[in-house]
């Protein structure tokens, strides 16, 4: 893969229960150029987790929701983050922000049903991830 022109931020938004998965992508992005936003990566000790989540979010270029089976099953931070994102995303509605990836086969949140996503259990689906952030950069 091509380095991108520019480093794209992009905050990653998912479940704890899929920390493993995402740290994947998280590595993966990284080598293709890419400066992905991972909590377990980005936090620094001391800070206050949610000033510094709010402000990489606002700051970001892009989200990319990771979804499974587990991100709408309990509540958590992530559903705030997805909010944050979502009021964000409203500042320009005919740009791309939020990219809704799915990480296995599961239901879309009806609050982004609205937007095409990207299944990366699919052959080329980290390839058209990939092409969609290069809009970015």
């Amino acid at each position: 893969m091509n380095v991108l022109h520019r480093s794209v931020n992009v905050f990653l938004i998912h479940s704890h229960a899929d920390r493993k998965i995402v740290h994947r992508l998280y590595r993966r992005m990284k080598r293709d150029g890419i400066n992905a936003w991972m909590d377990v990566e980005s936090l620094q000790p001391g800070r206050d987790w949610q000033n510094e989540i709010r402000r990489a979010l606002l700051e970001c270029d892009a989200v990319v929701v990771c979804l499974s089976q587990r991100f709408n099953q309990r509540q958590g931070y992530r559903h705030v983050e997805l909010r944050i994102a979502l009021e964000k995303a409203r500042s320009f509605p005919d740009e791309v922000f939020i990219i809704p990836v799915r990480l296995e086969a599961c239901d879309m949140p009806d609050v982004l049903s609205h937007l095409h996503r990207v299944d990366l259990f699919e052959a080329g689906g980290y390839k058209g991830l990939i092409r969609a952030l290069r809009e970015f950069g």
